[in-house]
């Protein structure tokens, strides 16, 4: 089959196309015909070095796949040739609280991924399809739109007439836009361009903040909010935004801590979370249970993922390229004849 992989920390222009036989599968694995797949901010770093527990090399990179399932193992019970399938992000956290195992699962990085003809899941870490979505849509789901639930839902208890605070617009936070309006919050949006703030004001934001304009953006929510602040914040930036999201948040207020789009390194202690009590939940994508618990959410309010652009297989790094330089609103997929 062909597949990517990622052979070096030498970046992106470094990952290799290359031909390898179709991979085996064990008992309890199915073999699934990629149709489409999809990139997070996190399969950038993975050719740069990886993160911890992402350092596996050779690695076929990319957690978010769909398709279809040509062949099953043994033992497999509940998953049959022909279903349209996706993976959960990491395969071995199917619910509850998460271990060393299931964190070392993660497609794309601990474990082979998606960006092949053919790519292998774990029964138990393998979600259906919601049957009116396409497979570019899907391939969407395992990374961003789990991690926004994770955040927003499984521990952030997000209800009508909280107010959510949503960094720029890649795709965390557009999906974290849609569930919000869906559970009848108000969300407030960052970006620094007035053409995406339009778009996500068409998708029900309700207050939009030019952060290039307003490089003291946490002034601007304060003033939105009455000088209370947010309920939740979906901190997606890291050190260069982490000390404005805490300004932003209420007391007893919530952090998302989820990403680090502006850079690893920063001040690591605030006074301010314990002045307001803040709460800093760590996001780290999430279970089966969030993502099958999604999807019946995603079915009931027909919600559709928002895709910004799709390219065909061979033109993977130019998918790579295009989510680097930050042209994207939502999700950047590669299709691969589905």
């Amino acid at each position: 089959m062909k597949a990517y992989q990622v052979q070096t920390d030498e970046g992106i222009d470094a990952i290799k196309k290359v031909d390898i036989p179709v991979p085996e599968i064990a008992v309890d694995e199915v073999l699934v015909e990629m149709k489409a797949c999809s990139l997070n901010y996190r399969d950038t770093l993975i050719p740069l070095g990886g993160y911890p527990r992402n350092e596996t090399r050779p690695v076929i990179p990319l957690s978010d796949g769909a398709g279809v399932v040509v062949d099953i193992g043994k033992s497999v019970k509940d998953i049959k040739v022909g279903d349209r399938v996706t993976g959960n992000f990491f395969q071995d956290w199917v619910k509850g609280p998460v271990g060393e195992k299931g964190l070392c699962s993660a497609l794309g990085g601990g474990i082979d991924g998606t960006l092949a003809e053919y790519f292998v899941l774990k029964e138990h870490g393998t979600i259906p399809i919601p049957d009116d979505m396409s497979f570019e849509a899907a391939s969407t789901l395992p990374c961003a739109a789990v991690t926004a639930w994770h955040a927003l839902v499984s521990l952030g208890n997000t209800k009508a007439g909280d107010t959510i605070l949503l960094l720029g617009t890649g795709g965390v936070s557009i999906f974290g836009l849609q569930f919000a309006k869906a559970l009848g919050a108000n969300v407030i949006i960052t970006s620094s361009s007035d053409e995406k703030l339009a778009r996500a004001k068409k998708m029900g934001a309700d207050h939009l903040i030019n952060y290039k304009d307003n490089p003291d953006w946490e002034q601007p929510v304060l003033e939105i909010t009455g000088g209370n602040g947010v309920d939740n914040v979906l901190e997606v930036g890291g050190a260069g935004t982490f000390e404005k999201s805490i300004a932003s948040a209420k007391v007893y207020g919530i952090i998302s801590l989820i990403g680090i789009l502006s850079g690893f390194d920063g001040p690591a202690f605030n006074l301010s979370v314990a002045l307001n009590l803040l709460k800093i939940n760590g996001i780290y994508v999430g279970s089966v249970e969030m993502f099958k618990e999604m999807n019946t959410f995603i079915s009931k309010h027909n919600i559709q993922p928002v895709v910004d652009i799709v390219y065909e297989f061979d033109d993977a790094l130019k998918a790579y390229q295009h989510l680097v330089d930050a042209k994207h609103f939502g999700k950047v997929v590669i299709s691969n004849g589905s």
